[in-house]
């Protein structure tokens, strides 16, 4: 990649400047702010890479901590990037009291944003097929990552996500922020205190798995780098409106249903619901032996069978997508806002943070600021993030081949399998690979 060049400041603004900034460098830190001020310098400035749909709620989000400064923001989209660096500046603007600001840089090419120094960490809101390439990128040039789920794409994808993150020292939260979110907390923390006896089964209701390509070519948009927004996809696709909606567009981006580019709801739902099964069974760090697809071309009833017996069971229902925990004294039914129990009082029972080993979060995003600033791990991190996307996936090509696969949780393979196999991992067109 070519780094790009730093803007030169001459000698004279730099002792301008000097000047300005060097009385606040002896005055006592107190004095600058009330409660919870946070120095300039002792700022985490973030970088966002994509600024679509999802963006809107997570720059609001992390604009919010004190902690925080963005301060770029990249997308091959330039009304989209537009959009978020005057959204930006005018967030900054009135919350410093100016009338301007213009402290927001753009790039159409993150890995411009990479090369900036003031920028600690990115926030990765692009679409699937890109999430391996950039968190790995991030990773190299050391920057801690907020990577949205699903965290990638294929498992390998994955295992090559966690592999930089670990050898880097990188802090990296999964966007699963359900993890975060009190009743799915409470849920995990019942089932696992034995409140409903041992666990028989976990319903999952989720959408289905992608679909193969339908959709005819259009006229790309003026400001789309469309073969950039393709980036590592060696199968390439014309450009549809589903798949990079213009920007006063009310739906969400239909990438997501396309194998080239997502896993369907299996992965983008999946990804919040298979999640919390993962966590309340303690599978965190593992996942299932089996899967079981129901045969027939039918896209649902999928079984995840663990070691022990138990089976979680892919049942898409009408309405909100839910975890359902069934166990020999009882069950569990959570969906965001509501938690359901049998028995009923069970769903007033409350625990303290931290029990049943169950890690306490409130807020996912000062989660993630936390962990920079501790060098710990986050309540999402990457090889969570990975093993809840591994399901997703696996559970794709087990609907796509229509037949019993055996999974080595442990060595991430199916056993004597070699086209399920295959289907582990994708071919990268250059320059771009993990």
């Amino acid at each position: 990649m070519k780094t790009p060049k730093l803007r030169s400041t001459g000698r004279r603004d730099f002792l301008k400047k000097a000047g300005a900034f060097a009385s606040l460098l002896i005055v006592p830190r107190h004095v600058l702010g009330g409660p919870g001020y946070v120095a300039p310098s002792d700022r985490i400035g973030l970088g966002f890479i994509g600024c679509g749909r999802q963006t809107r709620g997570l720059q609001k989000r992390f604009a919010n901590l004190a902690e925080t400064q963005i301060v770029a923001a990249a997308d091959v989209y330039a009304a989209k990037l537009e959009q978020f660096v005057n959204v930006n500046n005018a967030y900054y603007a009135e919350r410093n009291g100016q009338l301007s600001w213009n402290g927001t840089r753009a790039f159409e090419d993150y890995r411009e944003l990479l090369a900036q120094k003031d920028v600690d960490a990115v926030v990765i809101a692009t679409p699937d097929h890109w999430h391996a390439a950039q968190s790995v990128h991030a990773a190299e040039a050391g920057k801690d990552i907020y990577c949205e789920k699903p965290l990638s794409l294929t498992v390998k994808e994955g295992r090559a996500m966690v592999d930089a993150t670990r050898k880097h020292g990188r802090v990296l939260q999964t966007g699963s922020m359900q993890r975060s979110w009190k009743e799915f907390r409470q849920a995990v923390q019942l089932v696992r205190s034995g409140a409903i006896g041992d666990i028989t089964k976990v319903v999952v209701s989720v959408g289905g798995p992608p679909k193969d390509w339908d959709l005819q070519g259009e006229p790309v948009p003026q400001g789309l780098n469309w073969d950039l927004w393709l980036g590592p996809n060696t199968i390439e696709r014309p450009y549809h409106n589903f798949l990079a909606p213009a920007i006063d567009a009310n739906f969400w981006g239909k990438w997501r249903d396309y194998k080239e580019f997502g896993g369907g709801y299996m992965t983008d739902w999946g990804a919040h619901m298979f999640d919390i099964g993962q966590w309340g069974l303690g599978m965190d760090h593992s996942g299932p032996v089996k899967v079981i697809p129901p045969g027939q071309g039918r896209k649902e009833g999928l079984i995840f069978e663990y070691a022990n017996g138990l089976q979680m069971i892919h049942q898409p229902d009408q309405g909100k997508n839910y975890c359902h925990f069934f166990g020999t004294e009882g069950e569990v039914y959570v969906q965001r806002g509501t938690i359901r129990t049998t028995p009923e009082s069970l769903a007033q029972q409350s625990f303290e943070p931290g029990a049943h080993d169950v890690y306490f979060s409130e807020d996912h995003y000062q989660d993630f600021i936390q962990a920079i600033k501790t060098r710990q791990r986050p309540i999402c991190d990457v090889e969570i993030g990975h093993r809840t996307a591994s399901v997703c996936n696996i559970g794709n090509i087990g609907y796509a081949l229509q037949r019993p696969l055996e999974w080595d949780p442990e060595k991430e393979r199916f056993k004597g399998d070699g086209e399920a196999n295959r289907m582990l991992k994708r071919k990268m067109r250059k320059p771009w690979k993990v």
